[in-house]
């Protein structure tokens, strides 16, 4: 995936309303990959982060995951975060910082 992969339009229109995130990341994203699955069980959300950062391993890209009222703070500290945008909705990381939030009492990822 990359430059001259896919419809970027189609990227840039659904991503539109995230300007924060090109100034966090320091470049304009044009692609994504969505890992999504549905999670019920603990062992659900910690499948599915280290699932997701075991793509990015392959892919190499960044992590945008979205986050519970309260999580900002706890996530804006571990490893690996680039930066919290949308409010404090939306962090933003490598696979490090998935694997080290995964490790955490609080992790959550939002269904």
């Amino acid at each position: 995936m990359g430059p001259g992969v896919g419809d970027e339009s189609t990227f840039e229109a659904e991503h539109a309303d995230e300007p924060e995130v090109a100034a966090i990341l320091g470049f304009r994203p044009t692609h994504a990959v969505n890992v999504s699955a549905g999670c019920n069980r603990d062992i659900d959300h910690v499948t599915m982060a280290l699932l997701t950062a075991a793509v990015m391993d392959v892919i190499g890209c960044v992590a945008q995951a979205e986050l519970l009222d309260g999580q900002a703070p706890v996530v804006a500290g571990l490893p690996g975060v680039s930066g919290i945008a949308d409010d404090d909705w939306m962090a933003l990381g490598t696979a490090e910082f998935l694997r080290a939030w995964v490790g955490h009492p609080a992790f959550r990822l939002v269904k």
